[in-house]
């Protein structure tokens, strides 16, 4: 009798994120230094966030206000009591060797946002995440590193201070993530919603939006988790997924052999496509969290918090369900109008205007996408304005003119603004929609034409394309495109 071969252990991600989101104030936390990305080193700094002797930092109460507003839109619940904490740690981008932060009493807890998926038939499904916790806190400095001693050969690294005391929202998510790919639409749906605030431009590549990854393996079933290993150095949404996926099969691979999975901070390599071992990981004992001395407490008044809720924007998952269930537009352009806040407020009010959602959508989509992108523009800077654009809509739709007299208008219209409508009648524009019109040019072309015409009516259809350019050509494009179709099959036909 043979025994039966052993069981194969089935494994799942468990995945939580840490977002470090910098706000967008024009100066620091705790100080009046301005926050502009780029400056020259060490040329935005001030006795207060370098950490002297005998300096006493004061809160930034925009701080407090953008804070509040990401935590009422993550459905966080908002303490009416916190207070600032300081993290000891020795970094050498750290003046003062420690952080003011918050620990057991942050600004806001227990909230949630859902992200949309794609599932394996191809339909969106949505997946609530829960927040565990959002908190205040300041930015660190930046080393430079890879400099190098002319004389002694030697490498050496350098401070720049200017990040220090940029005012931080750290976002811990609950660990209900169990892919790659939910973990980066969480982070891109985050993204979403602090911009919509205007509270984070989301710049991953400045640094002002940086998530790390924490991430256990356990066996499917098991509800105990396993070791967790934290991965940094990401800077976009793929590489956090591709860092998650190569995690995932690393620490499968090594659970499958026996291996112990060790409690560590791990770095994402872009160039070799893999995590490396950075640190062992510390623990929340090894910071030393004690009550900031130098700030008092902070408590929310009801009737602020009440403003603070109202001036809260449409947030882009109720932008999606309602372009979705009350413009009929579909699950994919719906998130791409709604990925930028003013690309969508430009999209509403060209509907607004009168403009079909449906066309809409395809022309913001398309051409005036390309348009952006082409001369690096922001849909604001257009000279387009909505209304424009809805007025070329109408123009299209009533054929008056056609889809290519319109493609052929587009280009002035961006770089100059000005009404369609306007335009069409100035230059004679206007689509020609006549039967009896369209009948005389339809004969010319066909008396032009004797052989294609015989062979058309030899069998080779596909010539029917060819008399609708020719048709066109003669009109300059103005020949309406039914109604000469129509024709010109009868035509043909007889």
């Amino acid at each position: 009798m043979t025994s039966a071969a052993p069981v194969k252990t089935q494994y799942e991600a468990v995945i939580g994120l840490e977002t470090h989101c910098q706000l967008k104030t024009t100066t620091k936390i705790f100080c009046s230094c301005a926050t502009d990305f780029g400056a020259p080193p060490n040329h935005q700094v001030c006795p207060i966030c370098m950490g002297m002797p005998g300096v006493l930092p004061v809160l930034n109460q925009k701080v407090l206000e953008y804070a509040v507003k990401a935590g009422l839109a993550l459905n966080c619940q908002i303490a009416s009591y916190s207070k600032f904490d300081r993290k000891q740690y020795f970094y050498p981008d750290l003046p003062k060797n420690y952080q003011i932060s918050q620990y057991d009493l942050p600004i806001a807890e227990h909230g949630w946002l859902e992200i949309e998926l794609v599932d394996a038939a191809g339909d969106p499904c949505h997946k609530k995440v829960g927040i565990t916790r959002l908190h205040m806190e300041e930015d660190a400095g930046k080393l430079v590193h890879g400099g190098s001693d002319r004389l002694s050969g030697s490498t050496y690294s350098l401070a720049d201070f200017n990040r220090t005391g940029v005012p931080l929202c750290e976002i811990v998510s609950e660990p209900d993530l169990r892919s790659g790919a939910e973990a980066a639409e969480y982070a891109q749906e985050l993204r979403r919603i602090l911009r919509y605030l205007g509270v984070c431009d989301g710049n991953m590549q400045e640094g002002s939006l940086r998530c790390d990854v924490n991430i256990s393996m356990r066996p499917v079933g098991q509800t105990k988790f396993g070791t967790k290993v934290e991965i940094k150095n990401m800077n976009s949404f793929n590489a956090i997924q591709r860092a998650i996926d190569y995690e995932i099969e690393r620490q499968t691979e090594a659970l499958e052999c026996g291996e112990l999975i060790i409690q560590e901070t791990r770095l994402w390599e872009e160039g070799t496509q893999q995590t490396i071992s950075m640190r062992v990981k510390e623990g929340s004992s090894d910071y030393r969290y004690f009550p900031e001395p130098d700030l008092c407490a902070i408590e929310l008044p009801a009737e602020q918090l009440v403003q603070w809720q109202s001036e809260l924007p449409e947030l882009p998952a109720h932008k999606r369900h309602y372009y979705e269930t009350e413009l009929g537009l579909s699950a994919y352009d719906a998130r791409l109008l709604t990925d930028d806040r003013v690309v969508a407020e430009y999209f509403e009010s060209t509907v607004v205007a009168g403009g079909n959602p449906k066309q809409a959508a395809n022309w913001i989509m398309g051409d005036i996408t390309g348009y952006l992108n082409n001369h690096k523009l922001s849909i604001t800077e257009l000279a387009l304005q909505p209304q424009g654009l809805a007025e070329l809509i109408v123009l299209i739709e009533n054929s008056t003119i056609s889809s290519k007299i319109a493609k052929d208008l587009l280009p002035e219209l961006l770089s100059r603004g000005g009404s369609a409508k306007e335009m069409v009648e100035r230059q004679g524009l206007t689509q020609i929609a006549d039967p009896g019109t369209l009948t005389t040019m339809i004969n010319e072309v066909l008396l032009a034409h004797p052989q294609e015409l015989e062979q058309y009516r030899n069998g080779k259809t596909k010539l029917q394309g060819f008399f609708v350019g020719q048709i066109m050509k003669k009109t300059g494009g103005r020949a309406e495109p039914k109604i000469t179709n129509q024709l010109l099959v009868q035509k043909l036909k007889g």
